[in-house]
């Protein structure tokens, strides 16, 4: 049985229960798979990347109607802006009916007039957005050469800048070291493990650091941050005074070196 993400964010919980460690959030319009009924708060459920945790009965939508409908549609994602309305009416003064974050699934009704979008809701209901913050919705990954899919995996992680630290985040209200990476990867189509360590059956692998690139993954324990280029890399860090999104840079001579992670590096991974 599948079910439908249909509030802006869906905790994934470590256990049946709200006041529990925070494991993962799906975002609105994710298809999620529900492996079991825990209790009448809470089901168990398994992501489209393979991530499991307990979400909310009250975040999902299970109208097997719509679930089907949903998940033949053709799809567009928020990309070009943080958040963006859903609103009852095509202009600007209208009801809000629910905001979506940077990452949300919507599935477009028609074509867009005036930069406004007709979309349709996980809950069945219509209402308009900008078009312009809506772009592909990736269910295959980028067909670009590798190095500009490199430079892409990084200009996507860079939208996250200036979010605060979350543990277990994936949104620009917060998000933590592997779902800042893991998103960049999702929203170019490419499905990596959530979690800030390889793991056998997703395309990540480990290299030589000297072979590294923009893109690729450094490892650090219980971390993970994503190589830019030039010795920069970009993360987000739970770090007093960093506090989520920073650069920092593995050369030592730089303002912006951390020696902590530097020096505490257990690997380098690539997609490529």
């Amino acid at each position: 049985m599948f079910a439908i993400v249909k509030t802006p964010i869906c905790p994934l919980m470590t256990k049946p229960q709200p006041d529990c460690e925070l494991a993962d959030e799906a975002l609105l319009g994710m298809v999620v798979e529900i492996l079991e009924e825990t209790n009448a708060d809470y089901r168990r459920v398994r992501t489209h990347y393979r991530y499991e945790g307990y979400a909310p009965a009250a975040c999902l939508e299970t109208d097997p109607a719509l679930v089907s409908a949903w998940q033949t549609a053709e799809k567009r994602v928020v990309l070009h802006k943080n958040f963006c309305d859903v609103q009852a009416e095509p202009k600007v003064q209208s009801w809000i009916l629910t905001t979506a974050t940077l990452g949300a699934v919507l599935v477009p009704l028609g074509e867009p007039e005036d930069n406004w979008q007709l979309v349709l809701l996980p809950d069945g209901r219509k209402g308009y957005t900008r078009s312009s913050i809506l772009d592909t919705y990736y269910k295959n990954p980028v067909n670009l050469p590798a190095t500009e899919l490199r430079l892409r995996l990084v200009s996507t992680a860079k939208l996250y800048a200036g979010t605060q630290y979350r543990w277990g985040g994936k949104s620009p209200l917060g998000i933590d070291c592997s779902g800042l990476v893991s998103m960049a990867y999702l929203l170019n189509g490419i499905v990596i493990y959530r979690d800030a360590h390889i793991k056998e059956g997703f395309p990540i692998h480990e290299i030589k650091r000297d072979l590294i690139g923009p893109g690729d993954l450094l490892f650090f324990p219980g971390h993970v941050a994503m190589y830019m280029g030039e010795t920069l890399y970009l993360h987000s860090t739970g770090k007093a005074g960093s506090d989520g999104f920073d650069i920092n840079s593995l050369d030592p001579t730089s303002p912006l070196y951390r020696e902590d992670l530097a020096k505490g590096i257990t690997a380098v991974a690539s997609y490529f």
